[in-house]
């Protein structure tokens, strides 16, 4: 008889639950009690932990708790409902545990840390930009290189002991029979299956009305805080989803105002560049901050008026879709970046309009082309070509990424190149955070504030890229006044940068991130406002625009050029004489009158009503519309192939 090898791996066992040599019989009522009570409190306690993670207060997530209809008593069911469901598909009772746990709480991980620092929470979307999170991780790495060391020993040996624990489990644990897996699939199934029926946030559900889960889709802070991580997490799930509004039909869309005005464009087509800085805001209105020189005096002396963000710190391709497009984030879902999911067809765009009228339209940016999905949807706006990482030539380097001044040189000589009138969209990414102390060896500022020495060198590090992205503004204007060819720039930031424990040290802010829905409409401008330039070098800087969101930005660029359009100039033209500021929480007068909350008040403005119809019309709909507001569009379009 051969013997066995010492250190050889235990073979698992291959005894039923019902093998009355485990001692566990699910068919008498102790043991299965025991397995529900025992699936119960590990439900609790992974449902407790995850709450305590993303919250980050041991004490709130003990209220939460507290009162017994709370949604978390819910979660906690559905959690065991999970678990009993998987260990009948695994074949081993409590296995499950080994999946849900460390899955859960990784993302809840994930979603402390991103509200943290973005101010939002975590979104089922999300993950259709990881790849875009790992590409930033060198720059984390860089600024908390000890705090990446941790993580990545904690990952490695996370992994490990799970490992570890899975063979462990699978030796020890005798395998479920196929009555005892029946059973489990008869309980969890149909239960999941009803739960996941009344979580439609966009029908009413007496049920879930029952068990106190509110969805609170235009407050989604409120909504996690109200309905837990989990809950408010599924939730989001069908955000990828845009439902029509109310009444859309082709005779609600016939029924909308025609503006009476054609596409135009001078004899003599003036070239359009239009510049998104990234993270460009004016340093100095922190409070108790001085910086000399002054890092943005090209800026301070042309500003037009100032870009309302509908983001603070981040997401800049929702800024950016607006700008192109005319159209508005406050009529999709919270959270959603229409990029990652919802242009994947040809959509109307000043390029898509341009390029009609004979202009090349290039967009250049100096990272990578898959960023924010930037390849395609620029495709899909019409663009000639995106220069970007891979076919721009080697860019000279300002810390640790591309220079402004190496995207003005592309600027130029792109615009100089070219026989054809030119619409330029650029990106730039020189300003790009995290900000940590010393990116620059060669700082030409300084900074004086009663702040810590990090949060001190760390503005230091972010005023000096203002300066650089100010100094290319300049050189735009100095440019252009010697051309002979009309030209116009457009200059704006996208967001507040990400500057963290400096906002809280000087007092600008409570938090590191603004909140989402501000208590007045004077926080909101004054967290969400970042500089807006725009110029002719036949006029000068147009004046007084007040703070515009992004959607308008076409208007104002084509009326500065001399151009018309039925969509750009004469739609936006007359929703333009009513509010200057179309955001999801927040609607505001030219005058300064504001609406808050408006998107839940009963009778909504029907000018803002058919500004929605035509976005949905356009993006998700049958088109209608497009005949009198995009008729550059009609039979016109080819999906791009990438």
């Amino acid at each position: 008889m051969a013997r066995i090898r010492k250190g050889a791996a235990k073979p698992a066992p291959q005894f039923l639950e019902d093998d009355p040599s485990t001692g566990y019989l699910p068919g008498r009522p102790w043991p299965t009690v025991r397995y529900g009570l025992a699936t119960l409190l590990a439900s609790a306690l992974l449902v407790f932990a995850i709450e305590w993670i993303v919250r980050g207060d041991f004490f709130g997530t003990v209220d939460f708790f507290l009162q017994p209809f709370k949604p978390g008593w819910t979660t906690i069911i559905v959690f065991a409902l999970v678990m009993v469901g998987l260990d009948a598909v695994l074949g081993r009772s409590h296995q499950s545990l080994m999946i849900v746990a460390p899955l859960t709480l990784a993302l809840a991980f994930v979603g402390h840390q991103k509200s943290r620092y973005l101010g939002d929470p975590l979104y089922p979307t999300d993950f259709l930009f990881a790849r875009q999170i790992m590409a930033l991780m060198p720059l984390l790495v860089r600024e908390r290189p000890w705090t990446a060391v941790m993580l990545a020993a904690g990952l490695v040996g996370g992994l490990s002991l799970l490992v570890y624990g899975w063979r462990t489990w699978r030796r020890r644990v005798p395998i479920l029979s196929r009555k005892g897996r029946l059973a489990r699939l008869a309980l969890a199934v149909p239960l999941l299956a009803f739960f996941v029926s009344i979580m439609d946030y966009a029908t009413f559900s007496w049920t879930r009305d029952r068990l106190q889960i509110i969805p609170i889709m235009w407050d989604q802070k409120e909504n996690y805080a109200s309905n837990g991580f989990a809950l408010a997490f599924a939730m989001n799930v069908p955000m990828a989803h845009v439902s029509a509004p109310p009444g859309y039909s082709e005779k609600s869309m016939a029924a909308i105002e025609r503006p009476g005005i054609d596409a135009s464009v001078p004899d003599e087509k003036p070239d359009i560049i239009v510049v998104m800085s990234e993270s460009f805001w004016d340093p100095t209105k922190l409070p108790g901050v001085s910086i000399k020189p002054d890092p943005i005096p090209t800026v301070r002396g042309l500003r037009s008026g100032s870009m309302f963000s509908p983001e603070f710190g981040g997401m800049t391709a929702n800024i950016e879709f607006e700008a192109l497009t005319g159209f508005s984030n406050a009529f999709l879902p919270a959270g959603s970046i229409p990029y990652q999911q919802y242009v994947r067809t040809p959509t109307p765009s000043l390029a898509t309009f341009l390029k009609s009228e004979g202009y090349r339209a290039h967009a250049i940016h100096p990272g990578t082309n898959w960023f924010w999905n930037r390849g395609a949807v620029y495709a899909d706006f019409g663009f000639n070509d995106f220069r970007s990482e891979e076919t721009l030539p080697p860019m000279e380097k300002r810390g640790p990424l591309a220079s402004d001044a190496a995207m003005t040189d592309e600027i130029i000589r792109e615009a100089d190149a070219s026989d054809d009138p030119v619409f330029l969209f650029a990106v730039s990414l020189q300003n790009h955070g995290p900000y940590e102390p010393y990116r620059y060896y060669n700082p030409t500022h300084s900074v004086d504030a009663p702040i810590s020495s990090w949060a001190r060198e760390s503005l230091l590090s972010y005023a000096e890229g203002s300066a650089d992205a100010d100094h290319g503004l300049q050189r735009l204007i100095d440019w252009a006044k010697a051309r002979q060819r009309p030209t116009i720039i457009a200059f704006f930031g996208d967001h507040l940068p990400p500057l963290g424990p400096v906002y809280v040290e000087t007092g600008f802010l409570k938090d590191n991130v603004a909140p989402r829905k501000e208590p007045s409409a004077d926080a909101a401008l004054e967290h969400h406002d970042t500089p807006l330039v725009i110029w002719s070098n036949r006029s000068g800087p147009v004046e007084n625009l007040g703070a515009v969101s992004p959607a308008f930005l076409p208007y104002h660029i084509l009326t500065t050029a001399g151009i018309t359009h039925p969509y750009y100039t004469g739609f936006l033209g007359a929703l333009r004489e009513r509010y200057r500021v179309v955001d999801r929480n927040l609607l505001l007068s030219p005058a300064g009158e504001a609406t808050p909350d408006w998107a839940r008040q009963k009778q909504i403005d029907p000018k803002i009503n058919d500004f929605r119809l035509i976005q949905y019309d356009m993006m998700f709909g049958k088109r209608h519309s497009a005949p009198d507001f995009f008729p550059e569009t009609v039979d016109k379009l080819v999906a791009h192939t990438s």
